[in-house]
Formats: structure tokens, sequence, C-alpha cells
């Protein structure tokens, strides 16, 4: 156990719950990263691990940028995020959802689960069956339903402030853009971009998400081992997390790097002043995809899709304040979006301490 408290202590952790139900085939850690502004709110994410070492890792790195992500948006919530163990095309079952579900709800609203990747709102209603501590479920039970249009959404908008910076451009339009995934939140990101007439070029391990987007947007299908070296002028990672690393930073030749993907960085000490020397602007990931977080946190208090857009259009201001206190300290992107963000979990600390009670974010709604 020595292993797992020195990584909590590493990157700041409050509390790892391992979660073990052999009667359903569950296998489950819960990571809550800190609850300083508010209780942890991330998704669960469903994947076929190679080790349990690789899940607690995965799921460390996550929810602390969800914490990060919450505070960069101004939501009154902090981080955590949960992974389940398994193939989520073969081991899904609603009596692993809902085992799931009691341990959430053993945390007393300590930690707020949602849909991430491998698991969808099918899968969170299950959850909801066995505790009131859960968001993204379908809008016809009071929900938000699929976050994915309000994450590229705010994606976009993240998009057109990194080339205001970068390329001193008002507009997309005429740009060159490389995807790399497009599932969900990649096809809305296409929808976007075809609209401001961006040409884009897009990959991704599914052919049927490749074929659709190649029929709605007129993208242009490459390999995946291609995408890094196009040239275009925005690299958007939007599927799994890594992808920037030694093997592909030398690649690269966009000016802009602005993706919905999570954990982007390989290495986020080395890679992000890598990206800075080599002249690469870097959106950082929690805040430029913090759009998911934003349609889920609205559910919190009833939700509303057109105050869920706009607070997602908030993020070219956030992101323009990145750009700022990098430029102003002469650091990479990626270490000003953490100052911004403990910067504002320490105000608040403050606030809390003095004025504010911990009250349960979840009195407003129904079991």
């Amino acid at each position: 156990m020595e292993s797992v408290f020195d990584e909590m202590n590493f990157r700041d952790h409050e509390q790892v719950v391992f979660c073990n139900d052999p009667d359903t085939g569950l296998k489950s850690i819960i990571a809550i990263h800190n609850t300083t502004i508010g209780p942890a709110l991330g998704g669960c994410r469903m994947w076929n691990y190679n080790s349990e070492k690789d899940a607690l890792k995965d799921v460390l790195r996550l929810s602390r940028s969800m914490s990060y992500k919450a505070a960069i948006a101004n939501l009154n919530l902090g981080g955590g995020k949960a992974v389940i163990m398994g193939d989520s095309k073969r081991d899904k079952s609603e009596i692993l959802f809902r085992s799931f579900g009691r341990f959430v709800q053993g945390l007393g609203g300590r930690y707020i689960t949602a849909e991430d990747v491998g698991t969808s709102v099918k899968d969170m209603e299950w959850v909801r069956m066995e505790t009131q501590y859960v968001t993204g479920i379908s809008r016809a039970l009071g929900g938000s339903g699929d976050p994915s249009p309000v994450t590229a959404f705010g994606t976009f908008m993240g998009m057109k402030a990194a080339v205001k910076k970068q390329l001193g451009k008002d507009s997309l339009s005429g740009l060159k853009v490389s995807i790399q995934g497009v599932g969900h939140v990649g096809y809305h990101l296409c929808k976007y971009l075809h609209q401001e007439n961006v040409e884009i070029f897009a990959t991704d391990i599914d052919q049927q998400s490749l074929i659709k987007v190649s029929k709605d947007f007129n993208a242009t299908v490459v390999n995946p081992d291609e995408i890094y070296d196009l040239d275009v002028d925005i690299y958007a990672p939007c599927a799994l997390g890594a992808t920037i690393n030694n093997e592909t930073i030398p690649k690269i030749k966009a000016f802009v790097i602005a993706g919905a993907a999570n954990n982007q960085l390989e290495d986020e000490s080395k890679h992000g002043q890598q990206l800075k020397q080599k002249g690469i602007l870097y959106a950082p990931d929690y805040a430029i995809n913090a759009g998911g977080l934003i349609n889920v946190a609205n559910e919190i208090d009833g939700y509303n899709r057109e105050r869920a857009f706009n607070q997602a259009e908030g993020i070219y201001e956030t992101l323009m304040t990145i750009f700022a206190t990098a430029d102003e300290e002469n650091i990479p992107t990626n270490e000003a979006a953490e100052k911004v963000a403990i910067n504002r979990m320490k105000e608040v600390s403050k606030l809390r301490n003095v004025f504010l009670p911990r009250q349960n974010p979840m009195r407003k709604r129904d079991n």
C-alpha cells in the first residue's frame, strides 16, 4: 500500500477508494483529488486496462485534472474520477453499474459521478437506481443527456482563442484542422468547424465514424500514423491521452494544439516546455474541454441547456487569461493553467473558511 500513498501524495489526493464486488464482477477505483471548492465531480470511465497499476495511474491523473478543470471553469466543485476495469462492449450489465452506484452512495456526496469513455447515459441511469450522486442522465429524467455537444462547443471556442493569440485571426475560416478521434465529441467538433469553413482532416480506429464525418462534413480521412505529419494549422487530439510525447512532438507541424482529449501531454513537466520551445501554442486540455463538466454540473441545480452553452462560451476568455499568464511569467501554458486553477482554489478556500458552510450539493434533487 505504500506505493499507493506515494502516488496520492505526489498528486495531492484526498482519498482513493477501491471497490470490489465478486458477485457482480465489479473492480473499480474512485479517486477524490480535492474538495476545497466543493464536492468532487467527475465521470466514470470503463476501460480494459492492462493492469491495476495502469488503472490507478489513470484515475489519479484524471481526477487531478478534474479539480483544475472545475476551478478554471468557475464551478463550485472539486475534482474526482472513477474507473471500472473491464471491456465496455462485453462486460456491462445493470447489476455491475448498480453495484458501482452503491459504492458512490457510500461516499455520502463527496463524489458525484457521470458518464465518460466507455460509459453511457443508460449506464448512469442504472447507477441512479442506487444513488442520487450521479449526473449525465437522460433529459427525459431531468438530466442533461449526452454532454458531447457542449464539450465540442467549448473546444471550438477554445480553438478560436488559440488562433486569436497565435495567428491574430478572429475566425477559423480557411484554416486546416486535423482531428484525432471523431467519436461523439469529435463528430460535433467537426460540425462546428465545417460551419466555419474549415478544411478537416480526420482519423479514428472506428471506420464507421470516419465514414460519417467524411460524408457529413467533407473531412479528408487519413491513417492514424499520418495525423501528426500533416501540414495543418491546428492539431486536435480528441481521443485518449498522451498523444503529445517524445515521438510525436518532432512530427507536429501545427501552430496550435487544441483538442478535447484528457491528459494530452504524456509528461506534463517536459512536453509542455518542449511545445513552448518549438513555438506551438498548447491549449491546456482541462481548460479547453471543460464544456462536458459544465454541462453535467448544470444538472445539480436543474438543467438549463442555454445556460450550459453560455458558460461553455466562456472557455474563450479562460484560455486568453491562461495565455496571458504564460506570457507574463514566461512559462508553458500548461503550467500557467495550473497556476490559474490553484489560485482560484486558494481564494475560494479562504472564503469558505470564513463565510460559507459546506452544503449538500444534491439537496434540490429527488432520489
